[in-house]
């Protein structure tokens, strides 16, 4: 599929302290706002981007702090969900806009659950994929609930230790991180032993259609320049985000959201997620939630996998507002 990329504008904004870096396409029409998840870029949004454009809307899709062409700070504890918050309320003053649709994916879905939690007036509708909304549990902390629910090898718990990840990440190589997460359709819990590491994984034998050779060199042009560390400090304020939250707790989101997963998506497989979606557990904390989407034969990097389909369903919500 050919993508005519070159309609899309490139600017940084200086804000919140940093300078960020946004790729953005239409002047007119409401505005919508993409925001991308691990180990991901404002790239990953570049189909939606050049559709919702040619429709009449206005599309800005940042680097989220600690990616790509945008700052990182060096402290891990500036990383924490009020940050990224401030990050992107500073953006959008700085641009003059006062209300968006929003659209999330993976931790982009998490900052978006809370922007709607935090600052709902800021927000005219959601639409958010593969990661539901979780309710804080003021008994545990987040990461040691993982730790008893999933073991010491989940992802997110591996994810925690300082430098050691990043070191496993440069002995496998950019290109084959990069590839392995984006083409993964494991639906298990994604479990890394500390013996093996991510430099032990094979690299998948060939590249799906929807990728191609120059998007993955895209992405490790940015993260050889960046490293990964800025991404992986968002999972290491895990926990501190659950102190900050603390005044939150039970708090519901009140803004219109369709919510989107691939059927094929480990996030949708994590214990006890499926029920909470179709039982009603979700609904229960997010009263607006409109529609559920499950999305047949897509794993997680939906929005790069089904680019169509994805682009329709945030369209078809969206018009409606």
């Amino acid at each position: 599929m050919h993508l005519n990329m070159e309609k899309i504008e490139h600017s940084m904004v200086s804000t919140n302290g940093i300078n960020m870096h946004i790729a953005s396409i239409g002047t007119q029409g409401p505005v919508i706002l993409f925001l991308h998840g691990f180990p991901d870029l404002w790239y990953s949004w570049r189909h939606q981007l050049l559709y919702l454009s040619s429709v009449g809307y206005r599309c800005i899709a940042p680097d989220l702090r600690g990616y790509g062409d945008t700052d990182a700070p060096p402290a891990i504890n500036q990383y924490t969900v009020f940050h990224i918050l401030g990050d992107l309320v500073g953006l959008l003053d700085s641009l003059g806009i006062d209300q968006v649709f929003l659209v999330g994916h993976d931790w982009g879905a998490i900052i978006s659950w809370y922007f709607c939690l935090l600052m709902p007036f800021r927000i005219k509708a959601l639409v958010n994929a593969s990661v539901v909304f979780t309710p804080r549990d003021p008994r545990c902390k987040t990461v040691e609930k993982y730790r008893k629910e999933l073991g010491e090898d989940f992802y997110i718990c591996r994810f925690q230790e300082v430098g050691e990840i990043e070191d496993d990440f440069a002995q496998a190589g950019t290109a084959k991180i990069i590839t392995k997460f984006l083409t993964s359709r494991h639906i298990r819990p994604p479990c890394i032993p500390k013996e093996t590491g991510y430099r032990s994984l094979r690299e998948p034998s060939h590249i799906p259609s929807w990728l191609s050779q120059d998007d993955i060199n895209y992405y490790v042009s940015k993260y050889n320049k960046k490293g990964f560390s800025g991404g992986l400090n968002y999972y290491r304020c895990l926990d501190l985000n659950w102190e900050l939250t603390a005044p939150w707790t039970g708090v519901q989101i009140k803004v219109p959201v369709k919510f989107i997963v691939g059927d094929q998506d480990a996030t949708y497989h994590l214990p006890g997620v499926k029920e909470f979606i179709h039982n009603g557990g979700l609904k229960k904390h997010v009263p607006f939630l409109q529609e559920i989407v499950i999305l047949e034969g897509a794993a997680h990097f939906l929005q790069q996998e089904k680019p169509e389909e994805i682009s329709a369903h945030i369209l078809d919500f969206f018009e409606k507002f």
